[in-house]
């Protein structure tokens, strides 16, 4: 009995180490319909993966980039969230959606690594006859409402001479691909990681057409260039030039330096096999570390010295 019970005592020992050792990271991302809260699901399955079980990432839905940057606030050392890189200025610097909302917690915010970039797709079908922007004139677009992409759309329009000149389509961006299929619209305009599950269903069911911009246009845009590899969608037999707006995951200095390290290391160790299962992983290398214009986390930058990254002065 005693000897039994003395087994049962290093059981219970043991276990409460393991439980102990076991770090749990909450992952704020995005609508659970959105490709980037499949992306959180993804890296949760990779850190679970990649750590043994050492690090279990649980994904929360989210409303949106500013909502996961404003619960920074009351968040703890677990917090993981994405947001474009560019809105941790402003919120360190109380500017746009944060004037007035100002919080001495934004100024401990520090990044971990890249995510896919938001990427622009113009997308026009085949018997539109359209391969560049001059030839929407006249047409019927899909630009969406209240997304990134409808809003970054309608600016390009303007920005390109088109302000007035085309249709603008009054249907919901999830249904695009069947709008585009039946002749309703001529072409819409999407963002998200690529390649964007939409596109590629319009380019295998109904063969389109995406735009590519020119440098001047994308000069224009104010944003990040971005090149589609051809060969991305069916019928792509060139490279696409177009715009991005980075993504990036964020905490803050309430997380310790070894679980920032773990997150940052098993994220880039398990990139390549994330890519084999979802090729979105296949766009974020290295060069997307520019594209990070904050501090990085301690335990972040230990990984990336042990590895050869180049950081910037800013980012340390």
């Amino acid at each position: 009995m005693r000897l039994t019970a003395l087994f049962a005592g290093v059981a219970v020992a043991l276990t409460a180490t393991v439980a102990q050792a076991q770090e749990r990271i909450t992952y704020k991302s995005a609508k659970s319909t959105s490709s980037y809260y499949q992306m959180g699901v993804q890296i949760a399955e990779a850190m679970k993966a990649g750590t043994e079980g050492g690090m279990i990432v649980t994904v929360e839905e989210s409303q949106g980039s500013v909502q996961n940057v404003m619960e920074v606030r009351a968040r703890g050392g677990e917090y993981v969230f994405t947001t474009p890189p560019a809105l941790i200025g402003l919120a360190q610097g109380g500017k746009a959606m944060f004037e007035g909302k100002s919080d001495p917690a934004f100024d401990d915010i520090r990044a971990l690594f890249p995510i896919p970039s938001l990427t622009m797709h113009f997308v026009m079908s085949d018997a539109s006859g359209v391969t560049d922007f001059a030839g929407m004139e006249g047409k019927t677009i899909l630009l969406g409402k209240g997304s990134f992409g409808a809003r970054e759309g309608e600016k390009y329009l303007g920005l390109f001479g088109l302000e007035g000149k085309v249709e603008l389509a009054e249907v919901e961006l999830s249904n695009a691909v069947a709008a585009l299929k039946n002749g309703q619209i001529d072409g819409f305009v999407t963002a998200g990681s690529y390649p964007a599950p939409n596109v590629i269903e319009a380019a295998a069911t109904t063969g389109v057409t995406v735009m590519s911009l020119s440098e001047d246009q994308i000069a224009q845009t104010k944003r990040t260039k971005l090149v589609i590899p051809a060969g991305t969608y069916a019928g792509q037999e060139a490279d696409i030039t177009t715009t991005s707006l980075p993504v990036a995951a964020f905490t803050t200095t309430k997380m310790s330096e070894d679980a920032a390290y773990m997150l940052t290391k098993t994220f880039w160790e398990q990139r390549a096999e994330m890519g084999e299962a979802a090729p979105w992983w296949n766009g974020v290398d290295e060069g997307l570390m520019s594209s990070i214009t904050s501090k990085l986390h301690p335990g972040a930058i230990r990984y990336y010295k042990e590895a050869g990254f180049a950081l910037t002065d800013a980012q340390m």
